[in-house]
């Protein structure tokens, strides 16, 4: 499997299996229609140490139509219901003269700043303003026709799985692949908002994995950080997690975004976790081999003269390891001491006669 190489503020970074986790603080609408809260949002993704903020562009008019039929209320999701999709997203989407400033922004805090396209004006857009990659928002796998132009910008894509069935997800990376997409890396995402741990599945990652061949993570919409830093453990390459200044803000997101001291533990516990889930090694490590020492061998527990048999009486199995391992016990059995013995001394090779 490959990794998605792009270009950052700080020089090439590598996406994907044997690389720091990806970690990115979606904006989403928790700037409120507020420059200044936005710019405040990119301030505590720098200090909080995520690796890219990430941006939604889309107005109202590109992703629907302002109609109040039945069709377009909104009737699930406390945060979401009782409105229609045109006044949802009139609350939510980033006001595209704002985009180009963030990013300047954003990179020039170290982060790198990327978007989630909704039709083909966004894209040529967002290729005006040079992104990096591209994001496929989990409702947007099934537009194949978006799918073909994100394709075509020859951008890595990451892309949340959302509802989609695995033949939909082969069909759009297929899609973005032949388009022109060098690499696609899925999230697992459960739309649910907020996610129940119990909603979560976060095995679906490695089987992501194996099924599709692609670099994989989690977009996670539950509370607080525990699925981020499990998903890390079960091999979760990129992280996404929606950032606020403040829950007590409130809007469409705001539940299950985290604030800026959250999203800082965040980074480090993932950062701890990527230490500790590490490459395979069944061998002493660094930390262990002082250690190894206290594993026990075999010693002369009584007095022992020269020509004198070895038994289980003069012999034992004890702690610590300066002695022959315990698998030669049977085998010293019956065979003569070389020279006198000591009490407590290691048994090694030297000290048993040749039969």
């Amino acid at each position: 499997m490959r990794s998605i190489s792009i270009n950052t503020p700080k020089g090439k970074r590598k996406i994907g299996p044997g690389q720091p986790t990806f970690i990115v603080a979606e904006m989403s609408g928790n700037h409120h229609h507020n420059i200044k809260k936005a710019f405040e949002i990119i301030d505590a993704a720098a200090k909080a140490g995520v690796d890219a903020i990430k941006l939604q562009t889309l107005t109202p008019d590109t992703i629907t139509i302002n109609s109040d039929n039945k069709y377009f209320q909104v009737k699930v999701n406390e945060a979401w219901k009782g409105q229609t999709l045109y006044s949802l997203y009139q609350k939510v989407y980033t006001p595209w003269e704002w985009q180009p400033k963030l990013k300047k922004y954003a990179e020039k805090r170290g982060l790198i700043c990327f978007s989630s396209p909704f039709d083909n004006t966004a894209v040529d857009f967002l290729e005006k303003m040079k992104v990096a990659l591209y994001k496929v928002a989990s409702f947007e796998v099934v537009d194949i026709p978006l799918l073909k132009r994100i394709g075509q910008t020859k951008k890595p894509v990451i892309m949340s799985r959302g509802m989609a069935s695995l033949p939909e997800l082969k069909l759009a990376v297929k899609t973005l692949k032949e388009n022109g997409a060098p690499e696609v890396a899925i999230l697992h995402c459960v739309s649910s908002y907020p996610t129940k741990p119990e909603e979560m599945n976060l095995v679906t990652i490695p089987e992501i994995s194996k099924k599709l061949n692609v670099i994989t993570g989690l977009s996670d919409h539950s509370l607080g950080i525990l699925a981020a830093i499990a998903a890390v453990a079960l091999g979760a390459s990129i992280i996404e997690k929606h950032l606020i200044i403040s829950r007590k803000e409130g809007g469409p997101d705001a539940a299950f975004s985290l604030e800026p001291d959250e999203f800082g533990q965040l980074v480090k516990s993932v950062r701890e976790t990527e230490k500790a889930v590490g490459k395979p090694s069944i061998k002493a490590g660094k930390g262990e081999s002082e250690n190894i020492i206290f594993r026990k061998s075999l010693f002369v527990v009584k007095e022992v003269k020269r020509g004198e048999k070895f038994t289980k009486n003069n012999v034992r199995s004890i702690r610590p390891g300066y002695g022959l391992p315990p698998k030669y016990f049977e085998n010293i059995l019956g065979r003569c001491a070389k020279t006198n013995i000591k009490f407590g001394t290691p048994l090694s090779w030297r000290l048993i006669a040749k039969r």
